[in-house]
């Protein structure tokens, strides 16, 4: 079992759901990822998710976008990415560490090849916007010789059909989009939130997590009530991008509202 499949079955058998705070790698410069990655921890986060820079970040609102433009403009790599893992797990062994982003890098340097480096680095899953479950399997095989999950997404548009379909391919946990449109838009409507994930459920024993629109302590404890997971990011991307100047005041407001979302969730 991977270390995902771990972690959620304790946090199951706990009664806990998990907190998963998605920052851009490089964002707003490299040297600040992997302490920023150490204090999200800190604050109570049980899974990171480490957004890969790309140019066409298509799911990706305006505030994701801007930190992937920061990061491309430092030069940083897949392989910069897979080194800030190597680096974070010099001190922490234990919390996953899934990777978000887009197929052409991971097409670029060969499925077998990433997927190897990969769990060097100490990577735990990996969630690919633009792969679709009927184009997956060539690298769900390759990922799974090493003990990777490949997440997918599923959106408030899936039919009950194709929810099969997509959990028959997944592992690590199933991640919902509670919104139509990009990361950072709209407005959350928890009752049918409840209703989508109760559908994934009947398609699958994996945990299923919620991102998209979850901005703050409130709209966090919600979504802690129907789902397993929590998944913040375009709330956490702009306040890197407000503190831009100051990898301390990064750390700090990021932790501040981790925290605040950390207690919120605990007590829904």
């Amino acid at each position: 079992m991977s270390r995902l499949g771990v972690y959620f079955d304790s946090l199951r058998q706990s009664g806990r759901k998990a907190l998963i705070p998605y920052v851009t790698a490089g964002d707003p410069q490299p040297s600040v990822t992997v302490n920023l990655m150490h204090a999200m921890v800190e604050s109570g986060a049980d899974v990171i998710e480490l957004g890969v820079p790309f140019s066409d970040p298509m799911a990706e609102g305006p505030v994701i976008q801007r930190a992937m433009e920061r990061a491309l403009e430092h030069g940083v790599t897949l392989d910069d990415v897979l080194a800030m893992v190597q680096t974070f797990r010099e001190k922490n062994s234990s919390t996953p560490v899934v990777l978000m982003g887009y197929l052409n890098p991971i097409e670029v340097k060969g499925y077998a090849n990433f997927a190897s480096a990969a769990q060097v680095a100490g990577v735990d899953g990996v969630l690919i916007v633009d792969m679709p479950p009927e184009e997956a399997a060539d690298l769900v095989y390759e990922l799974r010789q090493y003990e990777l999950d490949m997440i997918f997404l599923v959106a408030p548009t899936t039919n009950e059909l194709r929810i099969k379909s997509i959990a028959d391919s997944a592992s690590g946990f199933i991640y919902y989009v509670s919104l139509k449109g990009v990361t950072g838009a709209g407005h959350l409507d928890t009752a049918l939130v409840n209703d989508r994930v109760s559908l994934i459920r009947k398609a699958t024993d994996l945990p299923v997590g919620v991102g998209f629109g979850i901005k703050d302590a409130d709209s966090a404890a919600q979504i802690a009530s129907v789902a397993d997971a929590v998944v913040v990011g375009s709330a956490l991307v702009r306040l890197v991008e407000e503190n831009a100047g100051s990898a301390d005041n990064i750390n700090k407001a990021v932790a501040a509202l981790l925290a605040d979302m950390r207690r919120a969730i605990d007590k829904a």
